[in-house]
């Protein structure tokens, strides 16, 4: 990082940016669902729902990454993204329906997925030395957005209502517009075809469920950890607190991971020590919830922060160039987040269901003992992926 040029600076600043804007349109929801509940008579697994709509969305559209890439440069792929995030976030002023809310929630789940499909193949062609460094930056940035949203929807809600709290983040998204689009190198992709999915790799599939596993827990709680002391007895403000000291773990631990990930060439080492605290961190919500609720989210914040672009660096280890780094990443992305979508939902069912979130953490504890079994086989030597 202290070697990092001023262009490369300036890059690192707009990745960040760039990353914030991916998550406010789902952590956004959390703190403020009796809100929602009351304006708009939504239950909790309509409200999984708009956490899991654009979940699915970017896995639908990032298994056609390959298709976008050939089509369309990153560069603009990853502005029209960023126009569909201020737009759905944006509506959202104008939203007095469940079935609007949704429609926002797809909206910007498709602008998501672009981003988050093209963003490894523009970052491996513009910074192939530093890749890994600037994936670790963007995925920083992508937590950060959930900590902003997440501290900042509830009071604003309380100021100034539902709607000018979910649609304020449009800001941050206009924003990143101007600095992308006047800040970073316009380089065309390559328009000689596409590599198909990895579909036969038994190995691409392994790392399509490491993603998806790990991503399902992030989104878990993402969409359902204030709920859960909102039931204890917690305010909304103090729970959605609560999510932000996680998300703000979740940083300090992505920023953490930019810093030293070059010195690990063996990925399986940082690995088990996040897996073990996301581990930890779960079975501390599950017996002791609120006399350690600080040391629980940072714990599991830590895990999760780390989790998240390690998942995407080893994807990318993979790829040794920018055609396979698309292919690849949309298809680990693709499949995963297609089934890191069903656990908020399936959460919001067991809600509504037993009114307590205590089988959807033990589900997620039985999603890290496999993590675990997977991680093992993630040789630098011996893993390959076949394209």
């Amino acid at each position: 990082m202290s070697k990092f040029s001023y262009n490369q600076w300036i890059l690192a600043i707009i990745t960040i940016i760039v990353g914030l804007n991916l998550r406010p349109i789902m952590a956004s929801i959390s703190p403020i669902v009796p809100v929602l509940a009351d304006a708009i008579g939504i239950n909790n697994q309509t409200a999984g729902l708009l956490t899991t709509l654009p979940v699915a969305m970017m896995g639908c559209f990032a298994l056609l990454g390959p298709r976008i890439q050939s089509r369309v440069s990153e560069y603009i792929g990853i502005l029209a993204g960023l126009l569909a995030i201020a737009l759905s976030c944006g509506y959202r002023f104008f939203a007095d329906s469940t079935l609007l809310l949704l429609l926002t929630s797809l909206i910007g789940g498709i602008g998501i997925a672009i981003i988050q499909t093209l963003m490894p193949a523009y970052l491996k062609r513009i910074a192939p030395d530093n890749a890994s460094v600037f994936m670790g930056l963007f995925t920083t940035g992508i937590m950060a957005g959930a900590a902003i949203s997440a501290a900042t929807t509830s009071p604003l809600e309380g100021v100034f209502g539902w709607n000018i709290a979910l649609s304020i983040m449009a800001i941050p998204a206009i924003l990143a517009i101007i600095l992308f689009f006047s800040g970073m190198p316009h380089i065309k992709s390559s328009r000689n075809g596409y590599l198909p999915l990895p579909i036969k790799s038994k190995n691409a599939w392994l790392l399509m469920l490491f993603f998806g596993i790990g991503t399902g827990a992030y989104t878990l709680v993402l969409a359902w950890l204030p709920l859960s002391y909102t039931q204890l007895g917690w305010s909304r403000d103090a729970s959605g607190a609560l999510l932000s000291i996680l998300t703000v773990a979740e940083v300090v631990s992505g920023i953490l991971i930019s810093i030293f990930i070059k010195k690990y060439t063996d990925r399986r080492k940082p690995l088990f020590v996040t897996l073990s605290l996301i581990l930890v961190g779960l079975i501390l919500l599950i017996y002791i919830p609120s006399k350690l609720a600080f040391l629980t989210v940072i714990i599991l914040g830590l895990g999760i922060g780390a989790l998240f672009p390690l998942s995407l660096i080893i994807a990318l280890d993979y790829a040794s160039n920018a055609k396979q780094a698309v292919t690849l990443l949309a298809f680990v992305q693709g499949g995963g987040y297609l089934i890191a979508s069903v656990f908020p939902f399936m959460a919001g069912v067991l809600i509504d269901a037993s009114s307590e979130l205590t089988g959807a953490w033990i589900g997620m504890i039985i999603g890290v003992l496999l993590l675990f079994t997977i991680c093992n086989k993630f040789s630098p030597q011996d893993f390959v992926v076949r394209y």
